[in-house]
C-alpha cells in the first residue's frame, strides 16, 4: 500500500515549472508506466522487468481504489498539457494515452475485479504462466522466487475477499457456466509439491548453485508448497465450488448486473472504439451472417457435396479424415503451415518483425475450458512469441480449420503485428504494450482472409474452414449483443453459433461460455476486420495502380495497436501521401 500511496503523491504533482508541454508528456509516461509496472509484478515479469519478481500485486478494494485516484490523476495531469504546441508524433502518442488511460480508469469505476477470471483462465492461473518469464540464474534468484511463492495464500485471499464483495452486491459470473471453469481452480489444488507447476524451476537448478544452497532452497519450496501454496489453493477451490457456485447469479447477461446497461455500454466501447449501440451491432452481425452463409454455400457445391449447408456441416463434424489422430499430428500440421506462409510474408509486407515465434499445446491444466488456439507475446530474454495450439479432444480439432487458426494467431496475424508494435522505435514504453482488441483482433481476421490471397487454402474444405471462422466472429456480433442486451438465454446462443458454423459442439459450448464471461470482448474482431477491409477497399480506390499491399500493411501496422477512428486518421495520412510522391 506505501507504494501506491506513494506514487499518488507524485502524479499529483504537475512536474517542474520550466519544463516544455513535449518534456511534461513524457515524464508523464514514464512515471505511469514506472508506477504501473510496480504495482503490477505480474506483468511486469511478463514485460522482462525484474525489480518486482519477489512480489504479487496488492488487489484489496483500498489498492484498487488507490490505483484508481492514480489513474484519474494521470489523466488529469495528460488534459493539463496544450496538444496543439507538440509535435504530431507526440500528439499521438498523448491520443494513445487518453485511450489507455480512459479505458482502465471505466473498468475501474466498475469494480470489475469483484470478478477477477474468465471462463478459461483468471488471477488464480497467472501466477503460474508467469513463472517461464522469471529469471533462476543463481541462489538470489531461486530465494526471490520463493518470497513471491510466499506471497500467493494473501494473493487468493484478497482475491476471494473480492469475489464475496461481488457475491454481496450481485455482481458474479453466472453459474450456468462454472461447472466448465471449476476444474481450472482443481487443477492447482489437487498437486503433490513436486507435481505442482510451481515447482518447475526446482527441478533443473543450475549447478553453479553450491550444494548446501540447492538443499537449503528445495527445502524451503517443498515447504511453502505443501503448508502455504497448495493448501491456499485447496481453500480457493473449496471456496469457489461450495460457496461461490450456490451464490452466482442465475441470468447471463451483463444487462442483469447492478447497473448493467452502463456497464455493457463501456464495454462496446472499449472493444470496438466506437459508438455503436448494441442494436447497432446486431443488425451488423445478422447481415454479415446471410452474407457469409451464401458463400459457405459457393464453397460447399465447389467440393462436390449433395446436400443442404447443415448436411454439409455435419459431414465436416463426423468424418474422421479431417481430424488428428495425435497431438503431435495437430502440431506438425500446424507448423509446417506456419512456415509455409512464413515464406510467403516478403511478397504482402515490406517490414518483418526480428522476434521468431514457435508452436506449442496448450498446457493440460487449462486446455479442456480452453480456446481453440491462441497466441502468447514473447518474454524479452526467455523465449519468442507462441503460437498455442488445444491437443485435447482431438476429435473437436478440425484440420480443414488449421489454415485459418494459424494465419489468426500466428502471422501475418497476432504474431507479426505484436512484433512489430513491440520493435517500435522511440516510442514511450506503454504503446509497446497497448493492445487496442478492435485492431489486434480485428488485424487477426483480416489476416485470414489475406490467406486466400496468399494461397494458403489448398482444398475447398479449408476455404470453408476459413469461412466458418469468418461465420464464427459474425455470429459474435449477434450472440454477444443478444446475450448482454437483449435476454437471450446460453441455449440460443449455442444453437444459433453451432447452426451456422463448423465449429465441433464442444467448442460451441466453451466459446459461448467465453463470451458469457467476457462481455462485449467478442465485438472486437468482426467490427475491426470490417473496418481494416474498408481502410483497404479505399485505399485501392484512390491510389488505383499505385497502389502497393506492402505499403498499405506497413502503414496499417507501424504505429503499434491504434483505436479505429485513430487507424482512419493514419490511413487517410498514407493515402495522401502516396498520391502525392505519385503527382506529376
Amino acid at each position: 500500500m506505501r507504494t501506491l500511496l506513494t506514487f499518488v503523491l507524485i502524479v499529483i504533482g504537475l512536474g517542474s515549472a520550466h519544463a516544455g508541454p513535449a518534456d511534461d508528456l513524457h515524464r508523464l509516461f514514464a512515471e505511469e508506466w514506472q508506477w504501473r509496472m510496480a504495482s503490477d509484478p505480474l506483468a511486469a515479469t511478463m514485460r522482462g522487468i525484474h525489480d518486482h519478481d519477489d512480489r504479487l500485486p496488492d488487489v484489496s478494494p483500498a489498492a484498487q481504489a488507490v490505483r484508481l485516484k492514480a489513474l484519474e490523476a494521470y489523466r488529469a495531469r495528460l488534459e493539463a498539457i496544450p496538444r496543439a504546441v507538440l509535435d504530431e508524433a507526440d500528439r499521438l502518442n498523448a491520443d494513445l494515452f487518453a485511450f489507455d488511460l480512459d479505458g482502465r480508469i471505466a473498468e475501474a469505476r466498475f469494480r470489475t475485479w469483484r470478478i477477477p477470471f474468465l471462463s478459461d483462465s483468471g488471477f488464480h492461473t497467472e501466477p503460474v504462466f508467469v513463472i517461464e518469464a522469471m529469471r533462476f540464474r543463481d541462489a538470489a534468484d531461486y530465494d526471490v522466487y520463493l518470497k513471491r511463492l510466499a506471497a500467493l495464500p494473501r494473493y487468493l485471499e484478497q482475491n476471494m475477499a473480492n469475489m464475496r464483495l461481488g457475491m454481496r452486491e450481485g455482481f458474479t459470473m453466472p453459474r450456468v457456466i462454472l461447472d466448465g471453469v471449476a476444474p481450472g481452480f482443481a487443477a492447482l489444488a489437487g498437486a503433490e509439491p513436486e507435481e505442482s507447476p510451481f515447482f518447475k524451476p526446482f527441478r533443473n537448478m543450475p549447478e553453479t548453485i553450491p550444494e548446501a544452497e540447492r538443499s537449503r532452497i528445495l527445502g524451503e519450496a517443498r515447504r511453502l508448497l505443501a503448508k502455504k501454496v497448495l493448501p491456499a489453493y485447496a481453500r480457493l477451490h473449496r471456496f469457489f465450488t461450495d460457496d461461490y457456485m450456490p451464490a452466482a447469479r442465475t441470468s447471463i447477461g451483463a444487462r442483469d448486473l447492478p447497473d448493467g446497461a452502463a456497464f455493457y455500454r463501456m464495454r462496446i466501447r472499449r472493444f470496438t472504439t466506437l459508438d455503436l449501440s448494441a442494436e447497432e451491432i446486431h443488425k451488423i452481425g445478422l447481415a454479415e451472417v446471410e452474407r457469409i452463409r451464401t458463400e459457405m454455400q459457393a464453397v460447399m457445391e465447389k467440393a462436390g457435396f449433395k446436400g443442404k449447408l447443415a448436411d454439409f456441416i455435419a459431414f465436416l463434424r463426423r468424418d474422421p479424415r479431417f481430424y488428428a489422430k495425435t497431438p503431435q499430428e495437430l502440431l506438425r500440421r500446424a507448423a509446417w503451415i506456419a512456415k509455409t506462409i512464413d515464406g510467403k510474408l516478403p511478397a504482402y509486407f515490406g517490414r518483418l518483425p526480428r522476434m521468431p515465434y514457435g508452436v506449442r499445446a496448450v498446457p493440460p491444466e487449462i486446455a479442456p475450458n480452453y480456446t481453440t488456439g491462441r497466441y502468447w507475446p514473447a518474454i524479452p530474454g526467455v523465449r519468442g512469441g507462441l503460437y498455442m495450439v488445444n491437443t485435447y479432444a482431438l476429435d473437436k480439432r478440425p484440420l480443414y480449420a488449421l489454415p485459418a487458426l494459424t494465419l489468426h494467431e500466428a502471422v501475418p496475424g497476432h504474431h507479426l503485428q505484436v512484433a512489430l508494435a513491440n520493435e517500435i522505435e522511440g516510442v514511450p514504453e506503454f504503446r509497446k504494450a497497448l493492445y487496442v482488441v478492435a485492431f489486434g483482433e480485428g488485424w487477426g481476421l483480416y489476416s485470414e482472409r489475406l490467406g486466400e490471397e496468399m494461397g494458403i487454402y489448398e482444398t475447398p474444405y479449408e476455404e470453408f474452414g476459413r469461412l466458418s471462422y469468418e461465420m464464427w466472429r459474425a455470429v459474435r456480433l449477434v450472440v454477444d449483443t443478444g446475450i448482454h442486451a437483449m435476454g437471450w438465454t446460453r441455449d440460443e446462443a449455442i444453437a444459433f453459433l453451432r447452426d451456422n458454423t463448423a465449429l465441433s459442439e464442444h467448442n460451441v459450448a466453451t466459446e459461448i461460455d467465453r463470451y458469457i464471461s467476457w462481455p462485449g470482448q467478442a465485438l472486437g474482431y468482426k467490427i475491426g476486420e470490417i473496418r481494416i477491409r474498408e481502410l483497404r477497399a479505399k485505399a485501392e480506390a484512390a491510389l488505383g495502380d499505385r497502389f502497393d499491399i506492402r505499403a498499405f500493411h506497413d502503414a496499417v501496422l507501424e504505429n503499434g495497436s491504434l483505436p479505429l477512428p485513430i487507424l482512419e486518421r493514419r490511413i487517410d495520412a498514407y493515402i495522401a501521401r502516396a498520391a502525392g510522391r505519385e503527382a506529376p
